[in-house]
Formats: structure tokens, C-alpha cells, sequence
């Protein structure tokens, strides 16, 4: 287990876990549609693989970004600065975990766990998720540009772990803002 040093009640606000890659093609063209629904109230991580059921799990070439993770407060600023009626979720911006009450950008290249009552889920963070034009699709225009430098972070889960929706506690090696 890395020394986590950091600590801070965060609430993790939805999680998604989608079989399909739903942005396929040009952004001009939409997403795939999808009938199932991809939010989900926990996730089974695994080590090395990444969440259960998602479309990156065991994919070699998404190991180190095969959980997505992105802060709630970006997306209530980006729907504020575009007028939105409310804050976009994961189904538009295709990230698996939304935490809100951490500055989740700030954290590339640090090991964090999140326990949200089963046990510690460790995860390395190793590069920002940034955002695509697709982003102007799914959301609104704007929101390509506005979620740059606030799109998340890519990660590798290094332990196995069950996360659900509801208040946890994320652990960091690097000071949490």
C-alpha cells in the first residue's frame, strides 16, 4: 500500500461503466445510441484492467488510463459559464467516476485511494482525460474549450476495490486542494 499521507471526505456524485465506445466516427455525426443505462450505483475495479463491464477493461492500450476521473465542481462551472440549466454527467462526458470536493486536475502523477465503505481502491493518476470536440456535441457548444485544462484525469486502478455513489473518503499522496 503507497504512503497516502492527504485525506478528505469527497462524495462520489455518479459512476458509468459503458460497454460501448459511443463516440465513434465525427462529432458532426452524434453518438452511438445506446438503450442501456451506463450510470451505475457501484463499480467493480480490478487491478491492471479497470472497471467491470466498461469498454477500456483489459484493453493493453488503455492500462494506464483505463478509469477516467473528473471533478463535479468543472462541470457546475462550465454549465454556468454556458448558460446550461444544469451541470453535464458522465453519460456526455464519457468519465467513469465524478467526484465532488477535490481539484481532481491537480492530481496527475499522484496515487490516490478512494473508500467509499468497501475498502481502499488505490488508483495511480498518470495524465489529464483531457476533452474533445466531441464535448460540443454531447454537452453544448463551448464546452471542447471550456473543459480544457478541467476534463479529468486518466488513472490505473492498482488494486481491486467496489466504489458506489455516495460520501467516501480519497487519500493522496500529494496535498489535496
Amino acid at each position: 500500500m503507497p504512503d497516502l499521507p492527504y485525506s478528505r471526505d469527497v462524495e462520489i456524485v455518479q459512476l458509468l461503466a459503458s460497454p460501448i465506445h459511443r463516440h465513434e466516427g465525427r462529432p458532426a455525426d452524434g453518438p452511438v445510441p445506446t438503450s442501456e443505462v451506463e450510470t451505475r450505483s457501484s463499480v467493480e475495479v480490478r487491478a491492471g484492467l479497470g472497471i467491470v463491464g466498461d469498454r477500456h477493461f483489459g484493453r493493453l492500450a488503455h492500462r494506464q488510463a483505463a478509469v477516467t476521473l473528473q471533478a463535479a465542481e468543472s462541470l457546475d462551472a462550465l454549465a454556468s459559464e454556458l448558460g446550461l440549466e444544469s451541470a453535464p454527467g458522465l453519460a456526455q462526458t464519457r468519465r467513469n467516476i465524478l467526484l465532488r470536493g477535490v481539484d481532481i486536475d491537480a492530481l496527475v502523477g499522484a496515487e490516490l485511494s478512494l473508500d467509499s465503505g468497501d475498502g481502499e481502491v488505490v488508483i495511480r493518476a498518470h495524465r489529464p482525460a483531457n476533452p474533445c470536440a466531441w464535448m460540443d456535441v454531447t454537452i453544448a457548444p463551448g464546452s471542447h474549450r471550456g473543459l480544457r485544462r478541467r476534463g479529468g484525469i486518466r488513472a490505473e486502478p492498482m488494486t481491486d476495490g467496489i466504489l458506489r455513489v455516495g460520501r467516501a473518503t480519497l487519500r493522496s499522496s500529494v496535498p489535496l486542494n
